[in-house]
């Protein structure tokens, strides 16, 4: 089992995101700092764009993820619904 992550910066955009990925990934573990917030997942971590307008109650393009990302582990696969973070191909 190898652990991927998503480490954002620790702001009030960022609030319902980061909630979004824990309430979607179950085994992540959220680690808060001062200045941002990594999320860690055995394997897999999911971020969905449709948890993400739940919580914010707006459209989201996935892309705006990059606006507060400091850095991430894992190949990604994305598309127009979620992101995913794992190390298999």
């Amino acid at each position: 089992m190898s652990t991927v992550f998503i480490a954002l910066q620790a702001n009030e955009d960022t609030r319902p995101i980061i909630e979004a990925i824990a309430d979607d990934n179950p085994l992540a573990v959220v680690n808060r700092q001062p200045a941002m917030v990594k999320i860690d997942a055995p394997d897999r971590l999911v971020i969905r764009k449709g948890t993400i307008e739940d919580k914010i109650g707006r459209a989201f393009d996935l892309q705006e993820l990059h606006i507060n990302l400091i850095t991430l582990a894992g190949n990604v696969s994305e598309d127009d619904d979620s992101l995913t973070l794992s190390w298999q191909r």
